[in-house]
């Protein structure tokens, strides 16, 4: 419950407890009050654990650039921390193979691969003029035909949930390889091109899961009180006063990591333009299923990924590959992304169309191994950058932070994003509010 004797008459008051909200607090030092919905800090950076198996909300693997929070999440995990080299591979036609799709053909059919190769060169050896009108037109400038009806389409079109009409590629730069031609052909012919993509290395906690870290950063947090259970109920940003949890407390500027339309229709008198935009975001959830297996299974790769609409997944994540102290020894913890969203299934159906395929994709060596699993369903998961999108963020952001609101992290921000850049969103936005702000 929060209280209402507030020490800090005029405190930053902090919307959300995931993984931007824990380290806001954390950077501000003091003077902050943190208020989270669920009965835990941690947001989607948290561990379920049932009888020894831990599982993540989905894959988080952690990938550090950044000096500053290589540094820091070493400090919080002092030898607590696996390295690993990435082993992803694409399931498709019946093989595995390499990751990016566009950079390894070998090993596809023969058919496949001439088909994505003639459509590569002739993809690259074109003028095309202007910019992609949207994310399909610019996979079929930079892969090709082929390799965009083979992967880049069909996948997309499972983990976005929309048809890729509607999504700009403006997002995209940092998150898609696009190899040149050259490294598409030795890819083809099995000449092994260096790894590619931002994620080809990555850390994890030696166990616990993710939230290992997230606890060990909660366990920094000073000057300020936290307050779980406490949902936003009301925002009159005119007069800066917020109503959680039951009771109203005045702040001197707030950080709202919480997801940017549940900000937004809680916040009372909002101009028609700024209402017209928020209803313009869009965003779609996923689910998927922790899965425990009696045995750890053959395949070696880390995750792969799955284009074909006969599976039922788009992805699909050994965590036990990584780190085995996600299960007990010799037993197989893994993560299933689905891409149906519509009603929720019964789990027992989800299972007679999952297991087959992860079986044919060696996740599993057989369905005897499985031990049990659990369906669970995030509401905010990928932010949809449609052709709405920037001018609704436009117009949006500087509204908010001219009332002293500042959104921030993947959800806040309505941006796709990583655990490390949460992180320096935090940082970043504490020093802003000590700089505008002083209390």
């Amino acid at each position: 419950m929060i209280r209402r004797d507030n020490p800090d008459p005029d405190p930053v008051v902090v919307l959300g407890g995931g993984l931007t909200g824990i380290s806001t607090a954390y950077h501000l030092g003091g003077g902050w009050q943190l208020f989270e919905k669920e009965a835990r800090l941690g947001g989607h950076a948290r561990t379920d654990e049932r009888d020894g198996f831990h599982f993540d909300k989905t894959g988080h693997w952690l990938h550090l650039r950044d000096p500053y929070t290589q540094g820091l999440v070493q400090d919080l995990l002092p030898d607590g921390l696996v390295p690993v080299e990435r082993r992803a591979r694409i399931f498709s036609n019946g093989v595995l193979t390499r990751y990016p799709f566009q950079g390894n053909l070998h090993g596809l059919p023969p058919e496949v691969i001439r088909e994505c190769l003639m459509g590569a060169i002739e993809a690259q050896t074109r003028r095309w003029d202007g910019e992609p009108r949207d994310f399909a037109e610019y996979c079929l400038r930079h892969f090709g035909a082929g390799i965009s009806r083979h992967f880049m389409i069909p996948y997309n079109r499972k983990l976005w949930g929309v048809d890729l009409s509607e999504i700009t590629s403006a997002w995209c730069s940092r998150f898609v390889p696009v190899p040149k031609l050259g490294d598409i052909v030795a890819g083809a012919v099995g000449a092994n091109p260096p790894e590619m993509g931002y994620n080809v290395h990555f850390l994890y906690p030696r166990s616990g899961g993710i939230e290992t870290m997230t606890r060990a950063l909660i366990g920094r947090l000073q000057g300020g009180e936290v307050h779980t259970g406490c949902a936003l109920e009301s925002l009159d940003w005119k007069r800066r006063r917020v109503t959680a949890g039951g009771a109203t407390m005045s702040y001197r500027a707030m950080v709202a990591t919480i997801p940017l339309p549940e900000l937004l229709m809680r916040m009372e008198e909002l101009p028609p333009e700024i209402e017209a935009a928020a209803s313009r975001l869009r965003c779609t959830g996923v689910r998927y299923l922790n899965v425990a297996l009696r045995r750890s299974p053959d395949a070696d790769f880390h995750w792969i990924y799955v284009p074909e609409q006969r599976y039922p997944f788009y992805r699909v994540g050994i965590y036990t590959n990584a780190v085995p102290a996600m299960a007990p020894p010799g037993h197989g913890s893994l993560y299933v992304e689905l891409s149906d969203r519509g009603p929720l299934p019964a789990l027992d159906a989800v299972l007679r169309e999952v297991v087959p395929g992860l079986v044919a994709a060696g996740a599993m060596t057989s369905a005897d191994d499985l031990l049990f699993a659990e369906l669970r369903e995030l509401r905010y998961a990928y932010v949809v950058f449609d052709h709405h999108y920037y001018d609704a963020v436009a117009t949006l952001m500087p509204f908010l932070e001219g009332a002293r609101i500042y959104p921030r992290g993947r959800y806040g921000s309505w941006v796709y994003n990583s655990m490390e850049d949460c992180i320096l969103a935090g940082r970043e936005v504490a020093r802003l509010i000590r700089e505008r702000h002083p209390s």
